[in-house]
């Protein structure tokens, strides 16, 4: 008698639970932040590519940003794509089936990105999660130890890459990389990103090592029953992420002067391998939380759940505010705006499309964005 596979079907919305879509939808708000931050220009850019300021309200919001947010938020959404990866390869039918629906949600990821990185933001992340999701898809039968070595490890290409990248000299005129930012000619503009998304993953090498533990986290379902080793990292993880963002964002605002190349470089490392130790920290704070809050969710954190639920479709449309207000060719406040100002318009920004996706729960609508990548995932053939 002949047996049917079981098919691997998305969870449905029913079924999910609070704290990775609470966690997506509050860290947009970093995300926002960080992004926002890219688009400013025609002024000296200082360490890490930040403009420099010297109001104070701009050079406070400056420093907030570089500590608290900067290389802080992309390493906390990364462990929960790998956390997210292990749910799915869980719900398999069958071994093979779970490689093939893994495999291919990140193919579409990568497509996703390439659309947005030349089109939008050449700063994109979803890219990069697709071509981690692909190696992840070697590594979810790999041993708990085997995948925490291999975090280790990454973590020292990370800080390399992260000393190289931002390296640049301080008060230039001209941006050592992300110049489509600064370019009033869109046309000019795409072929610029469609380069610059090439070299994007360069520049967030930490995402893998927060996808591992992402997966490490997601096996224990750690987020979900949150014990003693989350309640450690919530403490310790947001502290070495400010002690080791503090520096760089010291330096941003004109505090601490460093002239040494090498200290300036030491310093960029230990900023990107302490935000994924921040990063995950945050999601250990919102596991908590999440645990906390039980069933008892009041209209903020709905609001917020809906959003993380439709975390993606949350990140593109941010993405069009930002071009619509910020770039060169359309608004131009980019040219215009100091750091307080923009923090304020990411801010505002999130909350409008928080806002958004909430009335897209209550209508009960997915996430296009979502929805489109989930028929392209689960296919029927």
């Amino acid at each position: 008698m002949a047996t049917t596979t079981p098919r691997l079907n998305p969870v449905g919305e029913s079924a999910r639970r609070l704290a990775p879509d609470l966690a997506r939808g509050v860290m947009l708000a970093l995300i926002a932040v960080a992004n926002s931050a890219v688009y400013l220009y025609d002024r000296p850019y200082g360490i890490r590519q930040h403009i420099i300021e010297h109001g104070v309200a701009d050079r406070v919001a400056s420093l907030l940003s570089m500590t608290f947010v900067d290389a802080r938020a992309y390493p906390m959404f990364a462990a929960l794509f790998g956390y997210g990866m292990v749910q799915i390869w869980n719900r398999r039918g069958d071994d093979a089936e779970g490689r093939r629906v893994l495999r291919r949600r990140s193919l579409w990821l990568l497509a996703f990105g390439a659309v947005h990185g030349v089109l939008l933001f050449s700063g994109d992340v979803l890219g990069v999660y697709g071509l981690v999701g692909l190696v992840l898809c070697r590594l979810l039968r790999v041993r708990d130890r085997t995948l925490l070595v291999i975090a280790a490890a990454w973590l020292v290409p990370t800080a390399v890459s992260s000393a190289l990248v931002y390296s640049t000299p301080e008060g230039a005129s001209e941006r050592a990389f992300f110049w489509s930012f600064a370019v009033d000619d869109p046309t000019l503009a795409i072929a610029l990103r469609a380069i610059e998304w090439v070299m994007t993953p360069i520049g967030l090498m930490g995402v893998g090592a927060a996808a591992l533990v992402g997966v490490w986290a997601g096996r224990r379902d750690l987020l979900s029953e949150p014990g003693r080793l989350v309640r450690r990292a919530a403490v310790w993880g947001p502290l070495a992420g400010a002690l080791g963002g503090a520096p760089v964002g010291l330096i941003a605002v004109g505090v601490l002067t460093v002239s040494d190349p090498v200290t300036v470089m030491a310093l960029n490392a230990l900023h990107a391998v302490t935000g994924i130790a921040g990063g995950l920290g945050y999601a250990a704070v919102i596991g908590l939380l999440a645990q906390r809050i039980g069933t008892r969710r009041g209209p903020v954190v709905t609001a917020l759940a809906a959003c993380g639920q439709r975390s993606m479709t949350c990140y593109l449309l941010q993405s069009v505010v930002f071009v619509a207000l910020l770039s060169p060719y359309t608004a131009g406040l980019g040219g215009r705006l100091g750091s307080a100002a923009t923090v304020a318009l990411a801010l505002v920004t999130w909350a409008g499309i928080v806002v958004v996706a909430e009335l897209m729960r209550r209508s009960g609508v997915r996430g296009p964005a979502e929805t489109l990548l989930r028929r392209l995932t689960y296919r029927r053939g």
